[in-house]
């Protein structure tokens, strides 16, 4: 009949018996206090006057009961409740609270199976709802910012050649800002090449203008998404002043009249939906399509760098989602172009220990880097992996890891980070080197073997490897 019971009306006990039924759970409440039934009673809950410590008053209640939650104040009554029920069944799961700790083992020998210590429970609430209002404060700011721009024009940049993660973050922000009366249109420098990338934006409809052949004088403010500013993993002019900054990756000294900057969450587009939700701003279909695929791409299908608020967030996006565009975003057709990247980054492999590097060649396509960088990941015996090409007057760098002991992102900013620009997380990163002198050789051989030695010699001497 019931599929939980509640032992104690008090504040706690009330206020769970409310929260189950809103999930649709059929909940009673047992206390022995009249004036807490009735007050349970006339807000519509089942509600039992009797005393917890008697096996009688669970006649008729134990069938199929889904777990009894023991929640008065009172230590020593809570303790012969769980008594009396696991001497009533060996199977009912039983919840206790308790207030001191020096109870905790005599609850578990009475036959709980799950103690909850009442201060740590206030003190996570606390900490949970100090993290609410900080958030809130900081909407407040954002909310400001993109106010002061209505009737204007926004300018939202991704970073270069821009994955699910960044397209998808910049397209809630000018949801976000349109929903505040301020026009916004998404900019990004390089290429959008990669096959799911490119099948994401056409499928989903994503309008998207190339910043080097847009009039950058008609938009009053910029903001930057996926990235913390110009010149970190992108070409936004030094002399462009970015308004609103939404990152996940970490960063210090971030400039702007807005930073949100984490790196407790998997994705940025986590971070948006986070914004969507407290805006109360429900997402379009192409909206929440777009943001799923970027929270699990950027999070290799939840498998990497995955934090609850990215479960979270995939959650609350699933109602509103389109199963069947994913599907066709992520089994679109590779390229020639790019299987010959993956092709000479197989054969031109060179392994230390197990470290993979290799050189990707002369290249067009920089979105088949990652992709071959994944691939040699899954050979036998390699934990971290590093390719890298030319490609219009730079190196590019990406790098895969499953080694625990290596923080990638930290190891390619101390190897790269002062000739060029680079970063990322543990397991996955990037880096872009301009070639400069380099740039005069000429003849690709001789090129190539230089650049080669450079990225060898300064990624394997961080990690204290000696160049053969």
């Amino acid at each position: 009949m019931f599929d939980y019971i509640v032992v104690g009306a008090e504040a706690t006990g009330l206020g769970v018996v409310r929260e189950l039924t809103k999930l649709g759970k059929r909940v009673v409440a047992i206390d022995s206090y009249k004036e807490r039934i009735e007050l349970l009673e006339s807000e519509g809950f089942e509600a039992i006057l009797a005393d917890p410590t008697k096996p009688e008053t669970y006649k008729d209640l134990m069938d199929g009961i889904e777990a009894i939650l023991v929640l008065t104040s009172n230590d020593e009554l809570n303790l012969e409740t769980v008594k009396v029920l696991r001497s009533l069944s060996k199977d009912v799961f039983i919840v206790a609270r308790v207030s001191s700790q020096k109870f905790k083992d005599d609850f578990k020998v009475a036959g709980a199976n799950l103690v909850v210590f009442a201060p740590d429970v206030l003190k996570q609430y606390f900490i949970e709802n100090v993290k609410r209002i900080e958030f809130y404060r900081k909407l407040e700011k954002f909310r400001k910012v993109l106010e002061n721009l209505k009737d204007q024009k926004l300018g939202i940049f991704t970073h270069d050649n821009p994955d699910p993660d960044a397209i998808s973050s910049a397209l809630a922000l000018k949801e976000i800002a349109e929903e505040l009366g301020v026009q916004a249109d998404i900019l990004y420098y390089g290429e959008i090449q990669h096959q799911k990338n490119r099948a994401m934006v056409n499928l989903l409809q994503i309008k998207m203008l190339r910043a080097n052949e847009t009039d950058l004088s008609q938009y009053t403010k910029f903001a930057l998404v996926d990235s913390s500013g110009p010149g970190i993993n992108n070409s936004i002019p030094k002399e462009i002043k970015i308004s609103i900054v939404i990152d996940h990756h970490p960063a210090e000294n971030v400039e702007a009249e807005y930073v949100d900057v984490r790196d407790d969450v998997g994705s940025t587009a986590t971070m948006l939906v986070e914004y969507l939700k407290e805006l109360e701003i429900t997402p379009s279909k192409n909206l929440a399509t777009a943001l799923f695929f970027g929270i699990k791409s950027e999070t290799d299908d939840f498998k990497k760098n995955t934090k609850i608020s990215d479960f979270q967030a995939a959650i609350y996006l699933l109602p509103y989602i389109d199963r069947e565009l994913i599907e066709k975003i992520e089994q679109p057709s590779i390229s020639t172009e790019t299987l010959d990247v993956i092709g000479t980054a197989v054969k031109n492999r060179e392994i230390y220990s197990s470290l993979l590097l290799s050189f990707a060649g002369f290249i067009n396509d920089r979105d088949a880097l990652p992709q071959a960088a994944e691939l040699l990941l899954r050979l036998e015996g390699i934990s971290t992996t590093l390719v890298y090409g030319i490609a219009k007057g730079y190196v590019y760098i990406s790098a895969r890891n499953k080694d625990v002991r290596i923080n990638l992102g930290e190891v390619l900013r101390r190897a790269f980070g002062e000739v060029g620009s680079a970063g990322g997380h543990s397991h996955a990163a990037g880096a872009q080197i301009p070639l400069g002198i380099f740039e005069e050789v000429k003849e690709k051989e001789a090129l190539a073997k230089l650049v080669t030695e450079a990225v060898k010699r300064k990624f394997l001497s961080v990690l204290g490897i000696e160049v053969p």
